[in-house]
């Protein structure tokens, strides 16, 4: 069964100190309007699960989902979209550069960007913030179902060639993706599919090291 289907609504945080008590769980994050609702929606299969508006900015807490394989994902607000108080985008700022930066749950970061506009100045900045954590990011080059199929291939290059920078200090993958046509779908969930087999790898030691490890810290 694909990794995100049939995902269910777990909570809504407004503080960090809120944040739930979860095993790993990775994220998505965007610019406002960049598809990242709509890219969730179709992974998932549900038509509702994260909302989606035509107005910008509508995702303004961390929410969470738990996953079939015990795991979480989790929906962050979007970022860039100015027409709010000021007060309202310092704690979205606060609170989405909180979690990035000090989540250890996280394992991975899905960045959602318009394939018509990506690798915006916002984008770069949010790639150089969490290039810090050491973190995978796969980017989801959206709304491809809007570019022709030869405008998808050079744009699909012009980013790789792009994040290279980024790539000497963290695993970056980018894909094409089209929540209307439904387009890219199986390659993120095998992507997000391994950094979470990866992470229960590096989780499941052997019980005789769990025990000696224990028995050490006795003496």
């Amino acid at each position: 069964m694909p990794l995100f289907k049939n995902a269910k609504f777990y909570t809504t945080v407004n503080h960090l100190k809120d944040l739930p008590d979860t095993p790993a769980e990775i994220a998505f994050v965007g610019r406002s309007n960049a598809g990242k609702s709509s890219a969730i929606n179709t992974l998932t299969a549900h038509t509702r699960l994260a909302y989606v508006s035509k107005t910008p900015g509508r995702t303004q807490h961390i929410n969470f989902f738990s996953l079939a394989n015990g795991h979480y994902m989790v929906d962050l607000p979007g970022y860039g979209y100015a027409q709010v108080p000021e007060a309202v985008r310092a704690h979205w700022v606060q609170l989405l550069g909180g979690y990035l930066q000090t989540r250890a749950q996280l394992i991975g970061l899905v960045l959602v960007m318009d394939a018509r506009h990506p690798l915006k100045e916002l984008d770069k900045q949010m790639l150089e913030f969490f290039a810090s954590t050491g973190k995978p990011v796969h980017i989801l080059l959206s709304k491809a179902d809007k570019l022709s199929k030869n405008e998808q291939i050079k744009t699909l290059a012009a980013v790789r060639r792009a994040l290279q920078p980024f790539a000497e200090r963290q695993a970056v993958g980018v894909q094409l993706f089209s929540s209307l046509k439904k387009q890219g779908m199986e390659e993120v969930d095998a992507v997000v599919a391994a950094w979470f087999a990866q992470w229960e790898a590096e989780h499941a030691r052997p019980e005789s090291e769990q025990v000696a490890e224990s028995g050490e810290e006795a003496t």
